[in-house]
């Protein structure tokens, strides 16, 4: 059989698949058919397809979220709104005010503000004119807001969601899109008092979030280049032997001085006198030593970043917070705008990782796995003056509290506890104890809508007591305003309370106080 017979019987295979019911006896293939006799039963086959209906339209596609994205269902956004709301309380109660800013910038807005990670950024197809990026995180938009609106002081906090090109890592709390929670304080005030309070902030949310031991480590752009310059590092490779250092907290020195070397083009010797410094951990201490070293001592942007580190330590020191922060001269932060002090807090425990769902199959660990940071920022002076026509710089420090990793670790110890987390505050269940009495309930409901009060009714006409008192145990509802016949002659409401049983019959005037004083 030539190719065209086969096509068309291959076609009225297809066609016996889609419809087993429907019958071609006018369909007939030989081995000793013509051409003609080819196109005319091939012409049959395709008039039979559109009868039938072709298979445009279909679409097989298989239901899962985007890698490194997820869903949250409404016991995991009940925890979420927990952390939201401590991470919250602390910045308003340090005087910030909230902004926001579109969640695409113009692409030249975010190009060469990050180093070797700009790689990371989602570029968006070209609209109307303007090519687009969606924003890798909310400092660099914060500059841009600051410059164009002329504005020189702002402490302000901003929760929205970034985007990055990485490769996730699931349990770790390690995604594409995911929230960041910024506090950042704009202008020129006296060194390191700002600085201080971001590090208080950190310490603050992260105690109250009792998420176990943890560290903050810091240390100071000036002293990075301080070092590099009195090791021997050429002034063009600072920032780039910076991203590499920034790696210690992933990977082992050996690994981090071969890169130097042998991708870096750094001489070995020069890298193993950035080894001898980048493992010196300490506080105030090591300052005042750094400042008689030999080398160091010599180096002007190095004695400043000392000297502030000295001042930052008694600051830390009246806001009690000393016995967290440690003063580690191998962190780095890679991205490029930092001038001044750096801060990241670590997490010392580690996590076990929970069974994979399909939405968390996308790039998921295996095994318990150390959550490592959770929070980092710093100083950035000149970032500012890089949008601003004129250059006018405004000094700025702030810090970003890592939500997703925080969340992966807060959705653990929920998944360890046997407390039941609550996913609605509902404060009552207005309930009947007979029949017909939906009208009486729905008034009833909607009295203590009116009056504040955060309450359900089940969406049936004659729903049976026990279904609804199961409702309020499955659900964590902690009250039940039962209405009956005899509570509507008495005008008063069966109070009941749901975890020890108690009924109090409760004038139907006071209802709404006695919720209030039982639910506060």
């Amino acid at each position: 059989m030539n190719a065209l017979g086969l096509v068309s019987m291959r076609l009225c295979a297809g066609l016996m698949g889609r419809r087993s019911a429907v019958n071609l006896p006018f369909l007939r293939f030989s081995s000793g058919m013509t051409l003609s006799q080819i196109d005319e039963e091939v012409a049959k086959l395709l008039q039979l397809k559109a009868q039938l209906g072709g298979d445009e339209g279909k679409h097989v596609f298989v239901l899962k979220t985007a890698k490194g994205t997820r869903d949250y269902n409404p016991k995991q956004m009940a925890i979420r709104e927990k952390v939201f709301n401590i991470i919250v309380s602390s910045f308003k109660r340090h005087g910030a005010e909230t902004i926001d800013t579109p969640v695409f910038e113009l692409k030249e807005t975010l190009t060469g503000k990050y180093g070797e990670d700009s790689k990371l950024i989602y570029d968006l197809k070209d609209q109307g004119g303007e090519l687009l990026s969606l924003r890798y995180d909310l400092t660099v938009p914060f500059a841009r807001y600051l410059a164009m609106n002329k504005i020189t002081n702002i402490k302000r906090y901003h929760i929205a969601k970034v985007y990055r090109r990485d490769n996730p890592a699931m349990t770790r709390g390690r995604y594409r899109e995911f929230y960041q929670c910024d506090f950042d304080i704009a202008g020129q005030y006296d060194a390191m008092i700002p600085d201080a309070e971001c590090l208080k902030i950190v310490y603050e949310i992260l105690h109250e979030l009792d998420l176990g031991d943890f560290r903050i480590k810091v240390n100071d752009r000036r002293i990075l280049d301080g070092m590099f310059a009195v090791c021997g590092v050429p002034d063009e490779k600072f920032r780039t032997i910076c991203s590499t250092v920034d790696k210690l907290d992933k990977m082992a020195w050996e690994d981090v001085k071969k890169e130097m070397v042998n991708e870096k083009g750094l001489p070995e010797d020069v890298a193993d006198q950035i080894g001898q410094y980048v493992s010196m951990q300490g506080g105030q201490d090591l300052a005042e030593r750094l400042l008689q070293d030999p080398k160091l001592s010599q180096n002007k942007q190095a004695c400043a970043g000392l000297t502030d580190m000295k001042l930052l330590f008694s600051y830390l020191q009246l806001f009690q917070v000393t016995d967290k922060v440690v003063f580690d001269l191998s962190l780095a932060r890679g991205l490029d705008y930092y001038t001044g002090v750096i801060y990241e807090a670590i997490l010392s425990q580690t996590i076990p990782a929970p069974v994979s769902t399909p939405t968390e199959q996308n790039g998921a660990d295996e095994g318990g796995v150390s959550v490592g940071s959770v929070a980092g920022g710093g100083r950035y002076d000149g970032l500012v003056g890089m949008f601003d026509p004129k250059g006018r710089k405004v000094p700025c420090v702030g810090v970003s509290i890592g939500i997703e990793r925080i969340f992966s670790i807060m959705e653990q110890k929920a998944e360890m506890s046997s407390e039941k987390v609550r996913t609605t505050e509902t404060q009552v269940l207005v309930a009947s104890a007979q029949k017909n009495l939906l009208e009486e309930r729905l008034k009833l409901t909607n009295e203590l809508w009116n009056a504040g009060i955060k309450a359900e009714v089940l969406y049936k006409k004659n729903p049976k007591l026990l279904s609804q008192l199961q409702h309020c145990e499955e659900t964590g509802i902690p009250l039940v305003a039962i209405l009956g016949e005899q509570e509507l002659k008495d005008g008063v409401v069966k109070l009941r309370n749901v975890a020890s049983r108690e009924e109090v019959d409760v004038p139907r005037t006071d209802l709404v106080d006695e919720i209030k004083k039982r639910t506060l």
